[in-house]
């Protein structure tokens, strides 16, 4: 099972495609830390997302609760607050670091409202890298108008010896936005198309990331048919294999829904309570009748390991077609 905690909905960035920051919580709203024991332990992987994570002035005892919890923590951040970061990477160096932008730094400092963010994301990388923190990387939204530079920002990444993790624009309660869309789809298909054929043909010099590439060429494919209209590869687990938890306390089905499928509220109840309720169940039921065809690492990842046949069997077949000169096949 799979998890994602979403500790405030305050943020320092000015994001076009998410105006969570226009709806900010109240500091003293939010949960407490302790709630968070009620969690279950053993998780396959636990994100500390937002808003902006580090605004939590408690962020450090967050981790460090979730860490028992998971075999891997990450955090998602804009990757503005270096010193922060660094604080909480000294005590916890095993931690997964994502530092989000929306492309080189012009294009991201335009698209994410803040002045010399990429050289403060670019920063925070550095120094993690330097401090011997191995699970770091950029990640991206993609849009029309930052896929330009999706193939550079991956060199780039490629060059730092660091991971790249991308999702795209979606509408949903958790965004506050109802109208994100691909304005020039075929230039978005081209690029899109570019940067599968280099992730399956990896030159990573680390074997481990090459593999991680082959994933993600899959992933690229789920994303790509989102934007066509497509409908999902292989079915969402939300609300069984995976859930959130907002930053009052609430445990959510997904982020991906027009208005919150609440299951519960862990500052009243048990996460058994909650996971084994009429509520939760409702929630289910929801995700079952769901056509949104949502394609974020969220729900896509325990998706792609739940059903592993589905992605290995398009990444090798589309590699021997690589291996006979023959084009990309993007067919299910």
């Amino acid at each position: 099972m799979e998890c994602a905690v979403i500790t405030t909905y305050r943020c320092n960035a000015r994001c076009q495609m998410c105006h969570t920051w226009q709806n900010p919580t109240r500091k003293s709203e939010e949960f407490p830390v302790e709630i968070l024991e009620k969690l279950p332990g053993g998780m396959q992987r636990l994100n500390i997302t937002g808003g902006e994570p580090l605004l939590r002035d408690d962020i450090k005892d967050i981790v460090k609760v979730l860490d028992t919890k998971t075999h891997r923590l990450e955090i998602s951040t804009n990757g503005y607050f270096t010193d922060r970061i660094v604080k909480v990477c000294e005590c916890f160096p095993h931690i997964t670091i994502r530092v989000s932008v929306e492309g080189l730094p012009r294009l991201n400092d335009e698209l994410r409202g803040i002045k010399d963010g990429f050289d403060h994301g670019l920063h925070t990388i550095l120094q993690l890298r330097d401090m011997g923190v191995r699970d770091i990387g950029f990640a991206i939204v993609i849009s029309n108008r930052n896929c330009a530079d999706l193939l550079d920002l991956y060199s780039l990444c490629s060059a730092l010896g660091v991971e790249f993790s991308n999702a795209t624009m979606h509408n949903s309660f958790y965004f506050h936005k109802h109208d994100n869309r691909i304005e020039d789809l075929p230039a978005v298909e081209k690029q899109m198309r570019s940067f599968i054929e280099r992730l399956l043909t990896s030159r990573r010099s680390n074997l481990r990331m090459q593999l991680k590439d082959w994933g993600r060429a899959y992933i690229n494919y789920g994303l790509l048919r989102y934007m066509q209209g497509e409908a999902r590869t292989i079915p969402c687990g939300a609300a069984s294999d995976t859930f959130f938890v907002s930053p009052w306390g609430e445990i959510l089905a997904c982020n991906g829904s027009p208005e919150p499928w609440v299951m519960g509220n862990l500052r009243t109840q048990s996460f058994e309570e909650i996971w084994q309720s009429p509520q939760a169940e409702a929630a289910r039921e929801k995700v079952r009748q769901c056509r949104r065809y949502c394609w974020m690492t969220g729900t896509a990842v325990p998706a792609m390991r739940k059903k592993p046949w589905v992605p290995l069997w398009w990444v090798l077949r589309n590699k021997a077609r690589f291996a006979m000169g023959k084009e990309l096949d993007l067919s299910q």
